[in-house]
Parts: structure tokens; C-alpha cells; sequence
């Protein structure tokens, strides 16, 4: 693949992805942002002192919300595509369509899912402080860990294809990485800062609000890219018009 396909993809891909964010947009705002609301009044009701918020809570749930998820869609997007041109053909004989899918798929399960049945995102009001780096540098520890695990388990994959098979090499290798993750998910700290008035049912709609989020804005990655992948490296033909001319009649 030459540099100007790899550059034409990674276009294509930031813009599949700021088109994916636009829908992950309208799913934020209309699924979590009702939920947030509620969490902000239950932590102003149960807040001693009253700070003034530096940015209103009209903009943060408009402009901030909307740059917040473009900024993550566009670069999330640029770094699929780029792992994109290194994954076509090397991952089994997918097509164009099929590859982008696979690898929306496994960035949605090893970026978000994975980190998130560990430490799930949590609404304003639930957790501390003065725990906030503890608590993002074992969220970021976990991402690392999935990404480094899936990539290791492709290449397990890949090398007991050989002796085992397609089939077998592969559920080999999502056994291997599901064990090391069960053990992750065993051996890391457990961070659990809900506090013990606070809605059960507002904190489990607002953790599926934030799945939502993750689910629309890779799989419309995946179904977007793919089309355009697929446009830039099987172009279709252009389809000759014949011109009909007509014959005089011999006389």
C-alpha cells in the first residue's frame, strides 16, 4: 500500500469518523445528557457548599458535548484507519467492507468494553476527588493491557493457524485472551465510590447510555469507512455508453 492510499484512507477515515460522531452526538445528547441533569441535582442536594461552575451547564451540555465527541470521533477515526492499512490482508481474506467491520468491532470490545466491565463510567457525583488520577490511571492501565492482549492474541491466532486450523487457532486465541483478562479483571484494585443514597437505576441507565454512545459511534465507523475503503481500493469500473448511430438504408 503507497503513501497516497494510506493518506486517502486516513482522510477517509477522519471522516468517517467525524460522520460517526455526529450520530454518537445526537445518542449522547438525547440518551445521557437527561441522566447527567439528574445526577447533577442529586449531587447539589447532597453538596454542603455550592461552587459556582466555571462553565455553564447549558454550554457543557451543547458545544462542549458536541466538541468533546466530534474531537474523540475524528481521532479516534484518523487512528483506525491507520490501523486499518496495516491490518487489510493480514488478519485473513477479508474484503475492504468486512476488514473496516472486523476492526470497528475490535476496537469497540478491546478500547471501551473490555476496560469498562471493569471500571464503568460513573455519572457527576459518584466518586472522589482526590482519587480521580488513581482512578484514570487504572482505566488507562486496563485499556493498555486489552489493546496489548488483542494484538498478542492475533498473532497467536495467526501462528497456530498452521497446526490447527483456522477454526481451532482462533478459538485458541480468544480463550488466551479472555483468561488473561478474567485474570486482569482479579488482580487490579477495585474502585467502588457509589455513594450509598444514590439511585441504582439512574446510575445503570446512565452506564448504558455510555455503552450506546460507544456502540453507534464504531459500528457507523465501521459500516462508513467500510464503504469509502471499499470505493478507494476496488473502484468500479466506469461503464461504457455505447452510442447508437444510425445506419441510412441502402437504396
Amino acid at each position: 500500500m503507497n503513501s497516497a492510499t494510506v493518506r486517502n484512507l486516513l482522510v477517509r477515515g477522519m471522516l468517517a469518523g467525524l460522520a460517526a460522531g455526529l450520530l454518537a452526538l445526537v445518542v449522547a445528547y438525547l440518551l445521557g445528557e437527561p441522566d447527567v441533569d439528574k445526577a447533577i441535582s442529586f449531587e447539589d442536594a447532597h453538596a454542603h457548599e455550592h461552587e459556582m461552575a466555571v462553565v455553564s451547564r447549558s454550554l457543557q451540555s451543547t458545544a462542549g458535548l458536541a466538541t468533546g465527541v466530534l474531537v474523540y470521533g475524528v481521532a479516534f477515526g484518523g487512528i483506525a484507519a491507520l490501523a486499518y492499512c496495516f491490518a487489510l490482508g493480514r488478519v485473513g481474506r477479508f474484503g475492504p467492507r468486512a476488514t473496516a467491520l472486523l476492526l470497528s468491532g475490535c476496537a469497540l470490545l478491546t478500547v471501551y468494553v473490555v476496560p469498562f466491565l471493569k471500571y464503568p463510567a460513573n455519572p457527576p457525583s459518584v466518586g472522589a476527588a482526590d482519587t480521580i488520577g488513581k482512578r484514570t490511571t487504572l482505566y488507562f492501565l486496563m485499556m493498555l493491557l486489552s489493546v496489548l492482549l488483542a494484538v498478542a492474541a492475533t498473532l497467536l491466532g495467526k501462528r497456530l493457524r498452521a497446526s490447527l486450523g483456522t477454526w481451532w487457532a482462533t478459538v485458541a486465541a480468544v480463550t488466551a485472551f479472555a483468561v488473561v483478562i478474567g485474570l486482569a479483571y482479579q488482580f487490579l484494585p477495585v474502585v467502588n465510590e457509589v455513594p450509598k443514597d444514590f439511585p441504582a437505576t439512574l446510575l445503570w441507565r446512565f452506564r448504558l447510555s455510555a455503552l450506546a454512545i460507544q456502540v453507534v459511534l464504531w459500528s457507523g465507523f465501521g459500516l462508513l469507512f467500510g464503504e469509502l475503503a471499499e470505493r478507494q481500493l476496488n473502484p468500479k469500473p466506469a461503464k461504457a455508453t455505447a452510442v447508437r448511430r444510425s445506419v441510412p438504408a441502402a437504396h
